[in-house]
């Protein structure tokens, strides 16, 4: 699989120390990780305890596998509310979550926020990815930010045809975010962020266009100084 490392650094770097949390099959970790020469820093985190993935997710245990091959760490079991006490986890660079669940989705969200900042490296950035379309976009990732003490300093669209491997199962389209700590919110122009949340939405795209092109608004977030 070949992808430009331009584009991926715009968000995340191969040195970086990188959490992505809410992983399903871990389609999303393994484009990331295949997109990077040295991806030991990654971890990929699930929800899901149980070892077998094969009958909700028909590439998930092949995934974990190919994972690890390269060097990345799975860990099961990871409660976004609680994952700060978890001591399989440390802090990182980059906090990503793709999609939450949609039943819970203001409680999964929110439970995020509060305690991914306590996980951050100083510097560090927190990318969500939401839906824009009703009821998702009813969310205020701006308020929901400054209450956790983080503030928006940039959004950015995100093209899910960057990541080949990537197979959202639990829902198809998605908005993304990205906030970090700080009084106020910046221009959303603005390039740098240490937390990033961000929002998408679909767009119809030509029979010969790449059908799995997912364009997401990716406001970015810092701590509050």
């Amino acid at each position: 699989m070949e992808v430009q490392e331009s584009k991926i650094l715009s968000q995340c770097s191969r040195m970086q120390k990188i959490l992505l949390v809410g992983e399903g099959e871990f389609s999303f970790s393994l484009s990331l990780a295949k997109a990077f020469a040295y991806v030991a820093k990654i971890t990929a985190v699930s929800l899901d305890v149980r070892v077998g993935l094969g009958r909700q997710y028909s590439n998930g245990d092949a995934n974990v596998k190919e994972l690890e091959s390269l060097g990345c760490t799975v860990v099961r079991g990871i409660n976004v509310h609680t994952m700060t006490s978890d001591y399989r986890l440390s802090r990182y660079d980059r906090i990503v979550f793709n999609f939450p669940h949609a039943g819970k989705h203001k409680d999964v969200v929110t439970g995020f926020m509060q305690s991914a900042p306590e996980m951050m490296n100083e510097g560090g950035e927190i990318h969500f990815t939401n839906m824009t379309m009703y009821p998702f976009n009813k969310l205020d990732i701006k308020s929901l930010a400054g209450e956790n003490g983080l503030r928006l300093i940039k959004q950015m669209q995100f093209k899910k045809w960057i990541f080949p491997c990537y197979s959202n199962k639990s829902q198809s389209r998605s908005p993304t975010h990205e906030v970090v700590p700080g009084d106020g919110f910046k221009d959303s122009t603005q390039k740098k962020a240490a937390l990033k949340v961000s929002n998408s939405s679909h767009k119809k795209r030509d029979k010969n266009a790449r059908r799995s092109e997912i364009d997401r608004v990716i406001p970015t977030l810092r701590p509050k100084h």
